[in-house]
């Protein structure tokens, strides 16, 4: 029998702790206190100075008390909007072993960042968002708690899980040891004046000084190595992109823009501000985008930076599969380059399609939006700091709503009229399909049979372990070497033998390609 192996594999212990922090049914109590009465004006001094510091405070996650947590503020729109608005309810970024060596909040995690949902009237962007990204990507998980400072209730706060050394740890085989970078401006340290003008986190090519990256990127982890590895990425994108898949997972990539696009999440690389993702170069030598920040998903953010103002409800809608691409806007070159290749966008296509079939068409994603508003509904009721009135939350759901001089359009309201109009999109009418994947072992030797429809060609990837890039080989159709019945449909290819072999198939057809399971940049299927 087949075994799907995931590569993002975590210890068990890891896994049964941490599902009590970030488990979405359930809502976890945060109470946080500062010696200090004045605790909140410290904090924005801290903030308004661009400092780092945080203070210390003791936190107490359901009854479970930690001592010397160091806080502080966080977010930029999500802060500072809030704050001039004279509201209370800010949100944290809190760090358990800011003092004390080794401790960590229940399950392991080493911090904590609360969101006050911003923008979101509907309250269930982020959590939404982030558990369908799970079904296809590394993301973070996402709930619910209620938080409390200085006895004080702040009122009913997204929790969602950091993207930072303890996630590596529990994601990639190679415990979190390599290049990590977020991909996010810091927008007081831009680069000088003297550097090649970019855009951003875009991964344009800059020229051979990190000083131009810096401001731009923050690296996490890596140093001048680091510096070195993404400039060298940036150059490959920009000049030689036909040997990029030697220097990234470009499945991941394409897996981030069909997700940004089909959920109309432009506060992305994929919109204005090209920012919202991190890199993690994974033990076999690959840069991997990681998606974060989802609570504008949804059309929450209008801005795709081509058209000068925000994006009616209608282009929002109807967003082209091929936004940036279509311009061929050179400060997106992650994009642009990306889909030049064909094979990269029938790829790119196939993942929107099996997004769009799993989430848009069948409803799953309102079902799952009304599970989530009908469970923190009492929550959101009783939160009198709430950004927005009780009435936009119900309202949200299906209808825009303003929210002071914004828009934001409904999620059903979007979603309906995209989901219309990507199931009509020519591009989503000839779908290939893989009806069953076997070995058929054969002396030193195994062969991975796949069972297709409407397919031109037909690939295996295939690697001994996750240390190394997959190998891709085209499959053929022998006539019936590999299936007793001769079925013509059949297509095989021979590998050595090497118990524990990571493997999986692509099918091209017309459009796009299709794999022989939803998550084939992560999870394999393995040798016996």
């Amino acid at each position: 029998m087949k075994k799907l192996l995931i590569l993002l594999l975590t210890t068990l212990p890891t896994f049964i702790f941490s599902q009590d922090l970030y488990d979405l049914n359930r809502i976890p109590e945060i109470r946080v206190t500062f010696e200090s009465e004045h605790w909140a004006n410290k904090l924005h001094k801290l903030k308004v100075e661009g400092e780092k510091e945080r203070m210390e405070a003791t936190v107490s996650i359901d009854g479970q008390e930690l001592k010397q947590v160091g806080v502080r503020y966080k977010g930029n729109s999500s802060y500072f909007s809030t704050q001039k608005a004279n509201k209370s309810k800010l949100p944290f970024n809190m760090k358990a072993d800011y003092k004390i060596n080794g401790q960590t909040f229940p399950g392991g995690f080493g911090s904590l960042k609360l969101s006050n949902v911003f923008r979101d009237p509907s309250f269930v962007r982020e959590a939404l968002s982030y558990e369908i990204a799970r079904e296809y990507v590394p993301a973070p998980r996402c709930n619910f708690v209620k938080l409390y400072v200085n006895d004080q209730y702040l009122g009913l706060y997204n929790n969602t899980e950091s993207i930072d050394e303890e996630f590596l740890n529990r994601t990639f085989s190679d415990k979190g040891k390599d290049v990590f970078i977020k991909c996010d401006p810091e927008w007081s340290e831009l680069p000088p004046n003297t550097c090649p003008e970019g855009d951003k986190a875009s991964l344009m090519y800059l020229g051979e000084d990190p000083i131009c990256y810096k401001g731009l990127y923050e690296m996490k982890k890596g140093g001048k190595t680091g510096w070195k590895q993404l400039i060298k990425l940036t150059k490959v994108l920009n000049e030689t992109p036909d040997s990029i898949g030697n220097y990234m997972n470009v499945e991941a990539a394409l897996w981030m823009h069909a997700f940004n696009n089909v959920l109309v999440n432009l506060d992305s690389y994929t919109g204005r501000l090209s920012h919202n993702y991190y890199l993690y170069r994974t033990p076999d030598g690959l840069f991997t985008p990681l998606i974060w920040d989802l609570n504008l998903s949804f059309g929450g953010f209008q801005y795709d930076g081509i058209k000068k103002g925000a994006l009616t409800t209608e282009e929002l809608q109807r967003l082209s599969p091929f936004i940036q691409y279509k311009t061929q806007n050179e400060k997106r070159p992650l994009i642009i380059q990306l889909l030049k290749n064909s094979f990269y966008r029938k790829m790119y296509v196939g993942y929107m399609h099996t997004i769009m079939e799993d989430w848009l068409v069948s409803g799953k994603y309102l079902k799952r939006a009304k599970e989530i508003q009908a469970m923190i509904d009492v929550q959101v009721l009783a939160d009198d700091n709430k950004l927005y009135p009780y009435e936009t939350f119900k309202k949200n759901m299906d209808k825009t709503v303003s929210v002071g001089l914004t828009k934001i359009v409904g999620i059903e309201e979007l979603m309906e009229k995209r989901t219309e109009y990507l199931s009509a999109h020519p591009l989503m009418g000839e779908v290939p399909f893989i009806e069953k994947v076997s070995t058929l072992k054969s002396g030193d030797e195994i062969g991975i049979q796949a069972k297709v429809a409407g397919e031109e060609k037909v690939y295996l990837k295939y690697r001994k372990d996750a240390n190394e890039p997959f190998k891709m080989v085209e499959m053929f159709d022998d006539g019936g070497h590999f299936d007793e019945v001769g079925d013509d449909k059949i297509y095989g290819e021979l590998i050595p033998y090497v118990k524990g072999t990571q493997y999986y198939v692509i099918v091209e057809g017309g459009r796009m390609t299709k794999v022989s399971q939803m998550e084939a940049n992560f999870q394999y299927l393995e040798v016996q």
